[in-house]
């Protein structure tokens, strides 16, 4: 860890000042593209007004053979298209694999002033961010990139779990967090083999009452992990997400999932099939009833301060904090939606 007085000071001479401010921006879903497949590419000038981040991804499912493919893949589609106010990340190859080095100073030597945010899978600790963060600047020195790329953190190994909290504060770079279910599994030596969402087998039974059957419920296998992750983003100011859902048949057990991740506190969740963008999209915006009541309490408590009643509720500056964060991201969804805009009255 930097101490205060250089935390916040360019890693290479000719790098960007880092942000003190995360962007304001709005990314309900993180839409994972392959870039080696040339018709995928051929769809992403449709989606960039349909989704709030596009990523592309050099990781996991993209075969070794096709590495190099993906990444030029990538670095085109980044060239032939304006992403206006749609954010552009990739998910770039884990730090120990052979094609990591040419993915980062490739991409941020030919695209880097229109990459957004480097998406940094299997982090173990806040060593993996120190990396990371000086080679960005020394690249962005070189490249004359104006802003920071910020770096993303999947967090899918037991390491990375124990290490959170020193990796959410490990550079101002950070973006943010993703959960990584699958991965994160097989590290832990977890027994399943579903990608995020319950698992029937890890459930709770209702007391025993005489000979009557006993109920069963499902309970959620992330929501140590997710509740964990979001503490330590919050608690260093970045933002956190939940990661994929991959059972695309199954439409109503992901929104399930990602409800819950937005409850805890996410702000948005990845999107691996078209299905999920719209499941993102509806989970992660406020609904327009509590946006309406939200904007009662603040108008009825102008300064935070005080108690009231409104609908026969008790408000006080608890739950004034609490309308706040509702109506903080309502205006940041009214920003790229019109439909929703209007629905919240902004």
């Amino acid at each position: 860890m930097r101490q205060p007085r250089s935390y916040y000071a360019p890693l290479a001479i000719g790098a960007p000042q880092p942000y003190r401010e995360l962007p304001v921006r709005l990314e309900r879903m993180i839409h994972f593209v392959p870039p080696h497949i040339e018709k995928v590419r051929a769809k992403v000038p449709d989606l960039i007004s349909k989704v709030d981040v596009i990523l592309g991804n050099l990781e996991d499912a993209i075969p070794a053979d096709q590495k190099l493919a993906a990444r030029e893949g990538f670095i085109q589609m980044a060239e032939d298209n304006d992403f206006g106010s749609t954010g552009l990340w990739t998910r770039i190859n884990c730090l120990n694999s052979p094609w990591v080095l040419d993915d980062i100073t490739e991409i941020v030597g030919r695209i880097g002033n229109k990459l957004d945010v480097i998406m940094l899978p299997k982090v173990e600790g806040p060593w993996d961010i120190h990396y990371l963060d000086q080679l960005l600047a020394q690249l962005e020195a070189a490249h004359q990139v104006t802003k920071p790329i910020l770096i993303h953190a999947i967090l899918e190994t037991a390491e990375g779990v124990k290490n959170v909290e020193a990796i959410a504060n490990a550079s101002p770079r950070m973006h943010g967090m993703s959960l990584g279910p699958a991965d994160l599994a097989a590290s832990r030596g977890m027994k399943t083999t579903r990608v995020g969402g319950g698992h029937p087998h890890y459930s709770v039974l209702a007391d025993a009452d005489g000979e009557a059957a006993r109920t069963g419920y499902q309970q959620d296998l992330w929501h140590y992990t997710v509740g964990k992750m979001v503490d330590a983003c919050m608690a260093a100011g970045i933002k956190a997400f939940y990661g994929p859902f991959g059972d695309f048949s199954d439409p109503d057990a992901c929104e399930a999932q990602f409800r819950n991740a937005f409850l805890q506190g996410c702000l948005g969740a990845w999107s691996l099939h078209p299905s999920q963008i719209d499941i993102a999209k509806r989970v992660f915006s406020p609904e327009p009833e509590e946006v309406l009541f939200s904007k009662k309490i603040l108008d009825a408590m102008p300064d935070g301060t005080g108690a009231v009643m409104i609908d026969g509720k008790m408000q006080d500056d608890a739950t004034w904090k609490q309308a706040k964060v509702i109506v903080d991201l309502a205006r940041i969804v009214a920003s790229k939606d019109p439909d929703l805009a209007e629905q919240y009255g902004l």
